[in-house]
Order: structure tokens, then sequence, then C-alpha cells
């Protein structure tokens, strides 16, 4: 992103957003992924009383952001504490303004805090308890942690080029289709919207399930 910094824009309530993705249904095969991710988390909290989530695609570009948000999103909204989302790529590239204007589109404050090739983001907004900063980094990046953490896959190619994720404890796939596939055309939006929605729909059943397995 080049040029002066915008304002964010919302165009939905957050709290009616997340509403309609939690009363969205969830087929039974995803709902094992789901689940197992759930159970993962809880076991850790179990056992260390915290967990760090790294969310991981290729480019950390697209599907690792949206989850990263989502996930502290969910966590913090669902009252699970010790939970820190990060997110990261086989590469570094920025945080794609489509995914960033999907965001925004739901109702969360989405913040530029810098400019040029990779700019910072500041998320706020949804029942966050601090505002979240994304941007675009490799998942070794120092700003993510180094060890004992779970390690998300969030698509085929990333879980494929990474055989070995070094310093993660637990490693968890949880593939989404890319929505660039639309970028460019007339479904653009409509691609993005979705994917964000299914991210969300999916990051609060996680955490939902999370708190039950440990009331």
């Amino acid at each position: 992103m080049t040029g002066p910094l915008r304002p964010a824009r919302t165009t939905a309530s957050i709290e009616a957003y997340v509403a309609a993705r939690k009363a969205e249904a969830i087929d039974a095969e995803r709902l094992r992924a789901l689940d197992r991710l759930a159970s993962t988390i809880a076991d850790v909290l179990d056992e260390r009383g915290a967990v760090d989530l790294v969310f991981i695609c290729t480019h950390n570009s697209r599907r690792s952001q949206l989850s990263e948000v989502w996930a502290q999103v969910a966590a913090d909204a669902s009252g699970v504490g010790g939970i820190r989302t990060f997110s990261g790529g086989t590469e570094a590239t920025a945080f794609n303004p489509r995914a960033v204007a999907a965001l925004r589109r739901t109702g969360l404050t989405v913040e530029a805090q810098t400019e040029g090739a990779n700019p910072r983001y500041e998320v706020s907004g949804g029942g966050l308890r601090n505002p979240h900063a994304c941007w675009s980094k490799t998942f070794d990046d120092g700003a993510n942690p180094s060890s004992d953490f779970v390690a998300v896959m969030t698509c085929s190619d990333a879980d494929e080029a990474c055989p070995v994720v070094a310093g993660a404890s637990q490693r968890v796939a949880l593939t989404y289709v890319d929505p660039k596939v639309s970028d460019g055309t007339d479904a653009e939006e409509e691609t993005y919207d979705a994917r964000c929605a299914q991210i969300a729909c999916e990051l609060f059943h996680v955490f939902d399930e999370v708190a039950a397995l440990r009331r």
C-alpha cells in the first residue's frame, strides 16, 4: 500500500456479524478438524496455562492473517484466557488490502499504522482485550514465538513446504481455499467476505469448544 494513510471504514455491526457467524452450520467433517484444534488448545492450556498459536500459510497475506485476527477475537470474546495469536509465512509479502477491507466490512476497526510495501495495521473491537498488531512476516520472525507454540497450517502449500516447523510443540492442519482466486474479478469482494466469514465462524466454534472443555 502506498500513498497517505486512510481512516478505517466499517460497514457492519461487529456484534451482529459475530452473532450471524455463530449461528451458521458447520459440516461434520469440518467439525472434526475444528474439534481436534480445540482439544489441542485445551490440553496445552491445562498443561501450561497459556497457548501461543501461530497461523502459517505461504505468503502471510490473507488466510493466516484473517485466522490470527479471528482467533484472538474469538478467544477474548469467549472468555478463554492465556491465548496469544500470531501468523507467518514461508515468505513475507504484505497483509493483502483485499483481506484488510474484508475485515473492515465486518465492523472491526482496522487502522494502518505505517505506510510502505508491508504496512502494519492495528485491529480493535469485537471483544479484543487489546489492540492487535498485524503485518506480513515469516513464521520464524523474531516477533513470533520461537518455541512451545501450536502451529496451525492454513494452506496445503505451506503444510507441504514445512514438513517440520522448528519450535512448534504441536502442529494442526486447518486449511482454507485462498480467496486470491477471485482477485481482479467481479466476485472478488464476495469471495473475500465468504472466506473471512468462514474463518470467523470456525474459530468462534473452536474457542466456544475450548471454553466448554475447560469448565
